[in-house]
C-alpha cells in the first residue's frame, strides 16, 4: 500500500475517533501541511486556545508545543487536553523557570512582570500580565504606568521590539527563539537580491538588525492579514517557513519565499498524523496542571484579555 493510501486511511480513522470522543483538533501555523489540513482550527497559539474554550468539545488535541497545550488547559481546565507528542517543547519557553523568574522578582521588589505567552504555565503563574507577539505593544502601553518597573520574560527580541515601539525600558531576560535568532542581515540581503520585488515581512522575535530591514513586522496571524490585504505579489517570510503552506493556500496567485530555508523548528515538526491518531485512540498524552498553577496563570491571561481587548 502506498503512502497516499495509508495517509487517507489514517485521516479517516482520525475523523471517526474525533467524532466518537467529541474532540477538536487545533494546529499551529508552523505545523506540517498534513496536520494543518486535518485541523478544525488553525492559527496562533493563544487564538487557538480561546477558540477551543468556546467550543462544546470534551477533548482538545493540540498540535503544537507544550506551552500551547498548557495554555489551552489553563483556559479550559475541565476539558481533556492531549498532546500527540509529549516531547514537543519550545526552546525559548524552556530558557526560564519559575524559580529564575522569582529570583528576578526578588531582586526587583515591586516590579511588575510582563510575560510572553511563549512560556510555561509555571512562569505565567507568577506573572502579572501575559502578552502575545501581536499585542505586546498594546499591553505594555495599557497595563503599566510610566513609573512602573517592568520585567519582560522570556524573549529579549520581542522585549526590545516592544520597548522601541512604546519608548519605555524593561528589565529583559536573555531568552530567544533559536529559529528567529538565526536569521540575520546577510539572509535579508541575499533574499532581497534574489527577489527584489518582494516585500519582507518578519516576526518580532527576530533580531533588531533584521527588523530594521523589514517592510512589515507581524505575528503569524498578522502576516496572514497583511498578505491578504497587500497588493504585492511576492513576499519574503521571516519566520518559521511552515506558515508558507497556509499563506500559499489562502493566496494562490502570490509567491512566497522563506527568509532562511534552514530556519526550521524541529519541535513543531514532531507531530505526525500517526501520532494524532495514537493520541485520540489511546487518549494520550493528557496534560495535567495543578489547580494552583492554573489559577495563577489564568490571572495573567485574564489581565492580557482585559488590557488587550
Amino acid at each position: 500500500m502506498n503512502a497516499e493510501k495509508i495517509d487517507t486511511a489514517v485521516i479517516k480513522e482520525i475523523q471517526n475517533l474525533k467524532k466518537k470522543n467529541n474532540a477538536v483538533i487545533l494546529a499551529h501555523n508552523y505545523q506540517l501541511p498534513e496536520i494543518q489540513d486535518i485541523a478544525d482550527f488553525l492559527g496562533d497559539s493563544f487564538d487557538l486556545s480561546v477558540k477551543a474554550s468556546k467550543i462544546k468539545a470534551d477533548v482538545i488535541v493540540f498540535c503544537g508545543v507544550r506551552f500551547m497545550a498548557e495554555t489551552a488547559k489553563i483556559i479550559s481546565p475541565h476539558k481533556k487536553v492531549l498532546m500527540p507528542d509529549i516531547d514537543a517543547s519550545c526552546p525559548m519557553a524552556d530558557m526560564i523557570t519559575k524559580q529564575q523568574l522569582q529570583d528576578i522578582k526578588d531582586a526587583h521588589p515591586g516590579a511588575k512582570v510582563l510575560c510572553y505567552v511563549n512560556s510555561s504555565a509555571e512562569v505565567k503563574s507568577i506573572s502579572d500580565v501575559c502578552c502575545t507577539s501581536a499585542n505586546s505593544v498594546k499591553i505594555a502601553q495599557r497595563a503599566f504606568s510610566k513609573s512602573d518597573e517592568v520585567i519582560f520574560v522570556p524573549d529579549k527580541y520581542l522585549a526590545l521590539y516592544t520597548a522601541g515601539q512604546t519608548k519605555r525600558d524593561f528589565i529583559i531576560w536573555d531568552g530567544y527563539c533559536p529559529v528567529h535568532a538565526d536569521m540575520n542581515s546577510q539572509d535579508v540581503k541575499k533574499a532581497k537580491f534574489s527577489y527584489p520585488q518582494a516585500e519582507l515581512i518578519v516576526h518580532p522575535e527576530c533580531s533588531p538588525e533584521v527588523i530594521k530591514m523589514a517592510d512589515a513586522v507581524c505575528s503569524t496571524s498578522g502576516m496572514l492579514k497583511y498578505v491578504n490585504s497587500s497588493k504585492s505579489k511576492q513576499f519574503i517570510i521571516g519566520t518559521e517557513p511552515g506558515i508558507i503552506y497556509r499563506l500559499k493556500k489562502e493566496n494562490p496567485s502570490k509567491d512566497f519565499y522563506a527568509l532562511s530555508g534552514s530556519a526550521l523548528c524541529i519541535d513543531m515538526k514532531r507531530t505526525t498524523l500517526e501520532k494524532v491518531l495514537s493520541s485520540l485512540k489511546e487518549q494520550k498524552y493528557a496534560l495535567e496542571l495543578s489547580p494552583e498553577i492554573i489559577a495563577g496563570a489564568r490571572r495573567s491571561i485574564d489581565a492580557m484579555i482585559k488590557y488587550g481587548s
